[in-house]
């Protein structure tokens, strides 16, 4: 029994490290996917951004936006305590411009989480050679 238990232990964790890419939120844009869908970002490819089965050449790659959007979960929090009025929950939002194989603008908006968000938009910089537009000044302080 504990034999089958340290199996499926290890075979979880190599399989959440065998994943390639940053698990991010597909928020909207100009994909094909729904909003709130979990997806794999992957930088690690030196010609292309990939998003689960898409991918998108560096070089079209035209804009990189990156803010932050504050909220409070104001009413289940002050039912359990009036001190949960002081946390911000703070969600991070990369945006990706970029012109299709017939060059039309398209536009896909994620939300990554905050552990991973730097090393997104840093990798980003480097592969595609843009400068990320930050849209809020809490998101230049990051």
């Amino acid at each position: 029994m504990w034999q089958r238990a340290i199996f499926l232990f290890i075979f979880t964790i190599g399989t959440a490290l065998g994943e390639d890419g940053t698990k991010v939120e597909y928020v909207g844009g100009t994909g094909s996917w729904k909003p709130g869908k979990d997806l794999r970002l992957s930088v690690a490819d030196g010609e292309r951004l990939r998003v689960e089965m898409v991918a998108v050449p560096y070089t079209q790659i035209n804009q990189i936006e990156y803010g932050q959007k504050v909220s409070r979960s104001v009413l289940p929090a002050v039912i359990i305590s009036p001190l949960f009025l002081l946390n911000k929950t703070r969600k991070h939002f990369l945006t990706l411009g970029y012109l299709d194989d017939r060059g039309a603008q398209q536009a896909l908006v994620f939300r990554v989480p905050k552990g991973d968000i730097r090393a997104v938009l840093a990798s980003l910089e480097a592969r595609t050679g843009l400068r990320v537009t930050y849209l809020d000044d809490e998101a230049r302080k990051m």
